[in-house]
């Protein structure tokens, strides 16, 4: 137990920009989803045209898949935040842009698991009218899958021209 502590504590020393940077995504999160809850059920603000906000119960996953599929999706979270956590210092040692992908990934789907165990739905409140609403952690996880995916398709493309020559 000692070790594990020790071993926590100097992580946590030595990746302080992580952990921030994941408690700033955690707080933005927070903060909108309870902005939304306070002053926006029953109202459809527009802000632009193309941008409104509109408070949504999401009780599935994105695009509206697996509606009322809450506790498998609290699975899935758990599986994929284990599975980051447990091989963190491994993805990490592909580059800063997986390393901050994989931290924009935790804050978003950790700020959607506090949801699903907290309230048993997802609040999403930003609609674009042509797509389907979503919140901040929707988009730190989006941002840091696209970031994920350039890193890999850059890092396989170097890899693919260095076995060539």
């Amino acid at each position: 137990m000692r070790n594990w502590f020790a071993k926590t504590v100097a992580w946590l020393s030595n990746n302080k920009a992580v952990w921030i940077t994941l408690i700033l995504l955690l707080l933005v999160d927070r903060v909108t989803k309870r902005l939304t809850l306070v002053f926006l059920p029953g109202r459809d603000i527009a802000l632009l045209p193309y941008l409104h906000l509109n408070f949504v119960q999401n009780t599935g996953a994105a695009f509206g898949m697996m509606q009322g599929g809450n506790i498998v999706l609290i699975v899935i979270t758990l599986l994929i935040l284990g599975y980051i956590l447990i091989n963190w210092k491994e993805l990490c040692s592909y580059g800063s842009w997986v390393k901050w992908g994989l931290v924009l990934i935790l804050g978003g789907a950790l700020g959607n698991f506090y949801d699903r165990i907290t309230l048993g739905f997802v609040v999403d409140f930003i609609d674009l009218r042509v797509w389907p609403v979503f919140n901040a952690a929707d988009s730190f996880i989006t941002i840091g899958g696209v970031m994920l995916a350039v890193a890999f398709i850059f890092s396989a493309k170097t890899t693919s021209h260095e076995e060539k020559k």
